[in-house]
């Protein structure tokens, strides 16, 4: 007696994930699939390594390094201005009414990026935003001359990525401060412990991992933000996305294939930044259970 062949279906809940699978695919998945194949082919299609070659050549190299400093100069300052304000937060030291609508704000903001982020920017320190024209007219300060600060520099890119770095600082900070359990606290002060060293002995080590995981989820997000580079400065910073956007955007002079391979450079080191990132988000967790 035969038995009858037993289908296994796909349980039903899956069918909720399937919206954000097919948005993976077409919009991540696919495209990034190929820039990488587009990154060896010349502009025949035949396979060439020349395109990663040339990312040596002319003003590309110091390119990378202009947006590696920016990235790196926004992280670090977006994690030290976020983790104080976590920290704040988190311990007392501002009202604790003002945690929520810190946290819902850091949520927005660390999603507002791209063409809006860099007009408002522009309209409170451009050339005649609020800022500046208020500092001009009524102290006699002009934000360049006096200050050497102008939005449309390395400074200014990496203050305008602030906005989005210090939200995204707190939002992941804030869970790993308050893992740290009151007992370690009690604990270092029955032994004689000060505040300063219980920090520098007990909570620092153990949140050192979570610091160092952020600060590359941090790197990994400023070098990859394209939109509010393109809108803020337009060539006056010549940084990678720039770059990127003048070789495949289709003039005669573009090399969309040299395009493909700084595009691959950047994914490249993104992705060991985000690989970095969830490995000692993996390790910091251990201690946080």
């Amino acid at each position: 007696m035969s038995s009858a062949p037993i289908h296994r279906r796909l349980p039903l809940t899956w069918l909720g994930l399937l919206p954000f699978i097919i948005f993976v695919t077409l919009f991540l998945i696919l495209p990034t699939i190929h820039i990488v194949i587009g990154a060896f082919q010349d502009r025949s299609g035949a396979f060439t390594l020349q395109n990663l070659r040339d990312l040596n050549t002319g003003t590309i190299p110091s390119s990378y390094w202009i947006s590696i400093k920016i990235s790196v100069a926004s992280a670090a300052l977006g994690c030290l201005i976020g983790f104080g304000m976590a920290a704040a937060v988190t311990f007392g030291a501002v009202p604790r009414w003002i945690k929520a609508p810190l946290m819902t704000f850091s949520g927005v903001a660390s999603n507002f990026a791209g063409v809006p982020l860099a007009f408002a920017f522009l309209a409170t320190f451009g050339p005649v935003g609020l800022i500046t024209v208020f500092l001009r007219n009524n102290f006699g300060i002009v934000l360049q001359r006096d200050l050497g600060f102008s939005i449309l520099s390395f400074w200014g890119l990496t203050v305008t990525y602030l906005f989005f770095q210090i939200p995204l600082m707190i939002l992941i900070i804030t869970p790993a401060l308050e893992g740290l359990r009151k007992e370690w606290r009690e604990a270092a002060e029955v032994l004689g412990a000060t505040s300063a060293q219980y920090w520098h002995m007990v909570a620092l080590p153990i949140l050192f991992p979570s610091l160092l995981g952020t600060f590359a989820l941090l790197f990994a997000n400023a070098f990859g933000a394209v939109a509010t580079a393109i809108a803020l400065t337009g060539s006056a910073l010549n940084i990678v996305p720039i770059q990127l956007f003048a070789q495949i955007r289709g003039d005669v002079l573009g090399n969309p294939n040299l395009g493909y391979a700084m595009a691959f450079g950047m994914i490249v080191i993104t992705a060991i930044a985000n690989v970095l990132y969830i490995w000692l988000r993996i390790r910091a967790e251990r201690w946080l259970k």
